[in-house]
């Protein structure tokens, strides 16, 4: 892999850029502090907007490392921070990583996440040159796995009690797509 670090990224309706701590207001109130949005995540919904701002103070040190890769999703129609889009795990030896994401309740079934996620796609496999992609969600929330059964990902299976969210313990399906089949 080449890693690259947090690039900005354009399309049609969004800019993928790196977090500023300027976004800390429009994370927790867009998505960071909504149950519903975070319900089948692995953290909390954040209590305030200066919990936000130290936890994007945290993820900005960061991007100096370039094997770290999370985006602020805004829109291009009116510069807001509407969801965030990164890689959880890198497997450097078989040239894999993991992503996950999260968007405002406002910006569900609109295409706005699959959007992101096939960008990130692209990105991972044509500059970062990845071989493998995989992300997996709560068998409770079919949305995401239709989000990634969009982005071409295939589901590989399900893990029995494999994973603890927001509910608990929980079932998760498995996607995947290596760089011959997105080719």
């Amino acid at each position: 892999m080449k890693h690259k670090g947090t690039q900005k990224i354009e399309t049609e309706r969004l800019i993928l850029r790196p977090f500023r701590v300027t976004d800390a207001e429009q994370m927790f109130l867009n998505w960071a502090s909504d149950s519903e949005v975070t319900k089948y995540l692995t953290w909390s919904p954040h209590g305030n907007a200066d919990f936000t701002r130290k936890l994007l103070e945290d993820w900005i040190k960061q991007y100096e490392n370039d094997s770290y890769y999370q985006w602020c999703i805004e829109l291009n129609e009116n510069s807001q921070a509407i969801g965030s889009i990164g890689v959880v795990k890198i497997l450097d030896y078989i040239e894999a990583v993991s992503i996950g994401y999260c968007i405002g309740k406002k910006y569900w079934g609109k295409g706005i996440m699959t959007e992101a996620l096939g960008a990130v796609i692209k990105f991972l496999f044509e500059e970062v040159e990845v071989n493998r992609i995989h992300a997996a969600h709560d068998t409770n929330n079919p949305a995401s796995g239709r989000v990634m059964s969009k982005c071409g990902m295939k589901y590989e299976g399900t893990l029995i009690q494999a994973a603890c969210n927001q509910q608990g313990i929980c079932d998760v399906a498995i996607y995947g797509l290596i760089k011959r089949d997105y080719l």
